[in-house]
């Protein structure tokens, strides 16, 4: 009785110098960390006073291009005002790099019935 008694007390002197318990467990392999993701360009047309995919996906990270291919100028704003890429003339295009997670809705302030999203996960 005497031998446990005191293989419980070193084990609680051993606990109280190492600070915790997860101090003393048994050392483990480290875990691999996952490889790194290059971030992609998501692109999205405008054609036909359209936002084309009308739904977009992306990463934190990636850039996201929007292309105007249509006769006539357009805007990409965020309906949060999150951001605005101006005027985009026929043939031009606009960049926006996705930071944060979520759902952003997005006009062209001169046409109202245009509106897309993309999503970062």
């Amino acid at each position: 009785m005497r031998g446990r008694a005191r293989a419980v007390a070193a084990a609680f002197l051993l606990l109280l110098l190492c600070g915790s318990i997860e101090a003393a467990a048994p050392l483990r392999a480290p875990v691999p960390a996952e490889p790194s993701r290059k971030p992609a360009t998501v692109r999205v047309t405008i054609e036909g006073m359209k936002f084309l995919p009308a739904d977009a996906v992306a990463r934190a990270g990636d850039t996201i291009v929007w292309t105007n291919t249509d006769v006539v100028a357009h805007t990409v704003t965020s309906k949060s005002g999150l951001f605005d890429s101006k005027l985009i003339p026929p043939g031009g295009s606009w960049k926006y790099v996705a930071r944060k997670s979520g759902e952003f809705d997005y006009k062209c302030s001169y046409h109202v019935p245009m509106a897309g999203r993309f999503s970062v996960r």
